[in-house]
């Protein structure tokens, strides 16, 4: 996520740091770099001349040429103008109403609508214990209904029926009356989007927002459109009192454009961030996290709370006290890892939330290979026999073979595998060793540990 920005924001602030006094040439010289950082990272002019000019006046004040470190100090404060632009503090979805809560969807085509209205009832349901119905009122995109029918199902909402008949009005009317007597706390409606902004489309979504009166009208945008996000964004707010924003497909957003920009030009807060398909794939929005990010400084808080959520604590905890004891780590245990991090995102959304990992490693994680590479190696090992996932040195070249024929690998792939093993295994005996985790971490120099699927 971000990584252009990260590299060069990151290469900028590295040189100051090193500097024993700031002046006027050498501040000057880095606000280039970092203006030329967020022009390419298609932040719109506006916020990048504000951040600049806000930069440059606390930077050349008494607090930071008068600091003990003047590049660290300089560092903090880029860091709390990426926060201020992207909107201070987190903005939370409000429930705070008579139920059902009306949260209504707005966007254009193609930004992931749909998917998010079953990521947002998913999270309302786990995170918030709410019971949750959704609707869809998009008369106009072939099998929308359908699409959002099948998503219900799979994250446990309640759906209500509508077809392509209906006046999507008239649905979200219905909707509201249904969700009462079945007693929802939420009501999630989906609505049509169009390839462009159009008059017909306004006036479709601005008479359904006054049929059913929202708690929340969130906007759900692609990030990848950079600053186009936020002047779509600001047509919205134009036209409906928008409650917040929803970044889409961040994941695959090099730039960050759209999230430094869409805060100070629309001045609605950006809620959620989705990432990927997965309906389990949605964030709460974290200026101060995300700036983290963006200054190569890592997001441990997330990637906490991701654990906390989806790790499977007793395999943890078992796999901790094996590695004390320094007891083997084995084939099972490998596997273990690789299934918990899928559970978490993938490797990609793993580095991109630790700190001090470099651009490169992040952007060569978002190479589908890896993900693909690592289902093979989970597939090799399923197709082994318990003795063999225990006890690897016991792999002989007619075990291999026949490992290889049971997943539809090559030998050199098992080979591959064992390999990489045998380097995750000296790993985490290094780890179990006392002070063994910071020399690790020392040693691996913001790279990935070795064994890992590269």
């Amino acid at each position: 996520m971000f990584e252009n920005l990260t590299d060069r924001l990151s290469k900028t602030l590295k040189n100051l740091r090193g500097q024993g006094r700031l002046s006027e040439d050498n501040i000057r010289d880095s606000l280039r770099e970092v203006r030329m950082a967020l022009l390419e990272a298609d932040v719109a002019l506006p916020v990048v001349k504000d951040f600049i000019d806000n930069v440059r006046e606390k930077a050349l004040g008494q607090e930071v040429v008068a600091s003990l470190s003047p590049g660290q100090a300089l560092v903090k404060v880029v860091n709390d103008e990426l926060v201020a632009i992207m909107g201070e503090s987190q903005a939370t979805i409000d429930l705070n109403h008579k139920p059902p809560v009306i949260v209504l969807m707005a966007g254009l085509q193609g930004a992931g609508k749909t998917t998010t209205v079953a990521k947002l009832a998913r999270r309302l349901r786990e995170s918030e214990k709410k019971s949750v119905m959704v609707a869809s009122a998009d008369v106009y995109r072939p099998a929308a209904i359908a699409q959002l029918q099948t998503l219900s199902t799979e994250v446990g909402a309640d759906f209500y029926p509508s077809n392509k008949d209906q006046k999507p009005v008239s649905i979200a009317r219905d909707a509201v009356e249904a969700a009462r007597r079945s007693g929802a706390d939420v009501l999630i409606i989906d609505t049509a989007g169009r390839l462009a902004i159009d008059e017909q489309m306004m006036d479709e979504i601005r008479a359904i927002h006054d049929a059913v009166d929202p708690a929340e009208t969130l906007f759900v945008v692609d990030s990848m459109t950079g600053q186009d996000a936020a002047r779509t964004a600001k047509a919205f707010d134009d036209a409906l009192p928008l409650s917040g924003v929803v970044l889409t497909k961040i994941d695959g957003d090099a730039r960050g454009g759209a999230a430094l920009s869409v805060r100070h030009i629309t001045g609605k807060p950006i809620k959620f961030i989705g990432s990927g398909e997965k309906t389990d794939a949605l964030e709460a929005f974290h200026p101060d996290r995300i700036a983290s990010r963006i200054l190569g400084m890592g997001d441990i808080l997330s990637l906490v709370e991701q654990a906390q959520e989806k790790v499977d604590h007793e395999k943890a905890e078992r796999l901790a006290r094996k590695v004390k004891k320094g007891r083997g780590f084995d084939l099972e245990d490998l596997r273990d890892q690789f299934t918990q991090m899928d559970k978490m995102g993938g490797l990609a959304n793993l580095v991109d939330k630790l700190p001090g990992m470099g651009a490169g490693v992040s952007q060569a994680m978002q190479n589908p290979a890896h993900t693909k590479q690592m289902k093979r190696m989970v597939a090799i090992i399923d197709s082994m026999t318990p003795l063999e996932r225990r006890k690897p040195e016991v792999i002989n070249g007619s075990r291999k073979r026949r490992v290889a024929q049971g997943s539809g690998t090559q030998i050199q792939d098992v080979n591959r595998l064992l390999k990489q093993h045998k380097q995750m295994q000296r790993m985490m005996k290094k780890m179990g060793s006392k002070g063994g985790m910071a020399n690790m971490m020392r040693g691996m120099k913001g790279r990935l540990p070795p064994g890992f699927p590269m």
